[in-house]
């Protein structure tokens, strides 16, 4: 019978067992920062019915949603988090409490062209808060200190969140008479970073059927730059011309207030008039970040406010406000440019025991005793050479090895070799469980990215 070839289909991700330890790292790190936030863990389904996942959806989703059937039923794997939640908030706003606090980290699957940095099974991690009725602004200032803290954590020092508000942009364009035109100005306008501000204009100008000097204007106002109280007070020039641009400017002005009181320094976040995010959705405060030192990278982070997430699925008015890190991306950007921290233990284990007698009882036993004592303990029982056996240890980078031999099982000890400094000790089973302990915890100290 002939072999099949073993491969991985294109824009898939697929790691070795020690950039997958960095993987789990980086998403624990995820997790317990989101938690730390009063954010309650949520997990729903990767298949769901086709027209559930469709119901926001249309043009460039229906094209890269991967849909089958399975006898009757049009089923179809989950683009993004948003939408599955969407539908679990309506399913079940009458049992849970509001504001809802969730975080989401789980595979979804596009069916786009794969490239560098881009999936077609990847993994986000998102929050979202949703209220019901009503969502305090102060919720739009904690999803960047959230963001802030979340990196800060992973060890990412240079990158900085970008705040804008679509209320102002809606009302600057309402002043120009372009409300109608207002989605594919500010859909236009989101590729400023990709395409550069000659080209932005030049599609205003072509695919928007804006004048060269309304293009012009537009082109002058996302360029306001300075620091965030510089931006602000050139706002202020606008206000008394229209209520939705005097609303979105005062809930700027009150996140940015807020971004200190949570923490964020102002070196790490920035009002920036170019964001607004090109879905249609979006209705207050949205953000994207950067890593400074890579802009050609793109936004690691993006989201903002919304004023009802699931009006395809119940007439209750649900507002909320989000955040997505596109986490398969970020890790396959933070490997690629030698980011991941090396020092860190990636190792299955943190000792290996090996017997040395044909008995494996005291084996057993010092291998049961470390686990109870919290150490990850692997045991070694192949009938191999020694050498074999430490260069097992040695390729898997485990950092201890435990030798249990006829001389130690009398002395109700172990022969413990550090891995690294080659020093090796006779000791107690507690005694080496207090010595790997402390390695650990000096080894789980530092942070996944290094500075």
């Amino acid at each position: 019978m002939p072999k099949i070839t073993p491969r991985t289909l294109s824009g898939f991700m697929e790691l070795l067992p020690g950039p997958q330890q960095q993987m789990e790292r980086f998403l624990q790190t995820l997790r317990e920062t989101y938690a730390l936030y009063g954010f309650t863990p949520l997990d729903t389904p990767q298949i769901e019915a086709a027209e559930i996942l469709l119901a926001k959806g249309g043009g460039e989703t229906e094209k890269q949603i991967y849909r089958f059937t399975k006898g009757d039923a049009d089923l179809a794997l989950r683009f993004d988090l948003t939408v599955p939640l969407a539908k679990y908030v309506a399913m079940h706003a009458g049992e849970l409490s509001f504001p809802f606090r969730r975080y989401q980290i789980g595979k979804v699957y596009r069916g786009e062209r794969p490239q560098r940095g881009r999936f077609r099974e990847l993994y986000q991690a998102d929050i979202d808060v949703i209220g019901d009725g009503k969502l305090d602004i102060a919720n739009e200032a904690e999803i960047p200190a959230v963001i802030y803290a979340t990196f800060t954590r992973l060890g990412l020092e240079r990158f900085q969140i970008r705040v804008n508000n679509r209320k102002i942009l809606n009302g600057f364009y309402a002043m120009q008479g372009l409300s109608e035109h207002s989605g594919d100005i500010m859909r236009t306008v989101d590729k400023l970073d990709k395409i550069g501000p000659e080209k932005v204009r030049t599609l205003l100008i072509d695919d928007v059927g804006l004048s060269a000097e309304l293009a012009d204007g537009i082109m002058r106002f996302i360029a306001i730059r300075g620091t965030n109280a510089e931006v602000l007070s050139a706002l202020e020039g606008y206000v008394g011309k229209n209520e939705l641009f005097d609303l979105g400017l005062e809930e700027l002005k009150t996140v940015t207030k807020y971004l200190a009181a949570f923490g964020v320094p102002e070196t790490h976040f920035a009002v920036d008039l170019t964001i607004a995010r090109g879905l249609d959705y979006y209705t207050g405060t949205v953000y994207e970040t950067l890593m400074l030192d890579h802009p050609e990278i793109g936004s690691i982070c993006s989201g903002g406010r919304y004023d009802n997430l699931a009006e395809y699925y119940t007439d209750r008015q649900l507002p909320g406000v989000g955040i997505s890190i596109g986490a398969t991306r970020l890790f396959y950007v933070l490997q690629e440019q030698g980011m991941l921290n090396e020092e860190l233990n990636t190792a299955p284990a943190e000792v290996l025991v090996i017997p040395m007698t044909e008995d494996l009882t005291p084996a057993v036993q010092a291998a049961t005793f470390f686990r109870a004592a919290g150490v990850r303990t692997q045991l070694y029982t192949e009938q191999k050479k020694f050498k074999a056996k430490m260069g097992y240890a040695d390729k898997l980078g485990i950092p201890f090895v435990a030798f249990l031999g006829e001389d130690e099982a009398a002395q109700n000890k172990i022969s413990l070799k550090n891995m690294q400094t080659g020093e090796q000790s006779l000791l107690t089973l507690e005694e080496a469980a207090d010595v790997i302990l402390a390695d650990m915890r000096a080894r789980g100290s530092g942070k996944l990215i290094k500075s």
